[in-house]
């Protein structure tokens, strides 16, 4: 074989040797010991956040939700989350496949409109002033996904959703006094309360209020 050919020939072999240890390597190998580590050492986070009720998986804690009836309309027995531009077929918002922000500026008619319009709700459902109301229960987050409503927003809420279940205003204060999360870091953002997992707590509740 002349030295050209066998030089040709011994480079194609190198590569084709990196090829396959790399593969193995970068591609079996390293993405094995990750999930494993992930499996190990942070399970929930690994798999999604995934939060349960009678061991049936009904969503993400780091996912919003609606809890709407199919007209839009608040129903009183839930906190309700804040509004949502996701709504990629999905009449509600939340949906996960068309996730974004209105857009809107702060001087767009349709955006003026529609938080008048949530206003209206607001102070119709909870029997509260314009004045009571904040910013997060009238407008979207830039996700549309945001799991999260202002401990404010939570707050307005509590006598409505233990009226409407006929349990203890205090059942209900000491749950979202559970879901409610300090600033990150002790001084990033601001401290808020996860609907999604408030509500799921609050569906555990009995009549008398207790976790079943």
């Amino acid at each position: 074989m002349p030295n050209g050919t066998r030089a040709t020939a011994r480079q194609y072999w190198v590569a084709i040797r990196a090829i396959l240890v790399l593969t193995a390597g970068l591609g079996i190998v390293y993405p094995l010991v990750m999930t494993g580590i992930g499996q190990l050492f942070l399970h929930d986070k690994a798999n999604g956040s995934a939060v349960s009720l009678d061991g049936k998986v009904v969503g993400s804690s780091l996912i919003g939700q609606s809890f709407t009836d199919k007209k839009g309309n608040p129903l009183p027995q839930w906190f309700q989350s804040r509004p949502s531009a996701a709504t990629n077929n999905a009449a509600n918002g939340y949906d996960a496949n068309g996730s974004s922000g209105s857009n809107y500026g702060p001087n767009n008619p349709d955006l003026i409109k529609a938080i008048g319009d949530r206003h209206k709700v607001i102070e119709d459902t909870y029997g509260v002033t314009v004045e009571q109301i904040p910013a997060d229960a009238v407008t979207a987050s830039g996700s549309g996904l945001d799991p999260d409503i202002s401990p404010a927003y939570a707050q307005l809420q509590v006598k409505t959703v233990a009226t409407t279940r006929g349990i203890s205003e205090a059942s209900v204060q000491k749950l979202v006094d559970q879901n409610t999360h300090g600033r990150q870091l002790g001084y990033l953002g601001d401290p808020v309360v996860n609907v999604v997992q408030l509500n799921l707590d609050l569906a555990r509740l009995d009549p008398d209020g207790n976790h079943q």
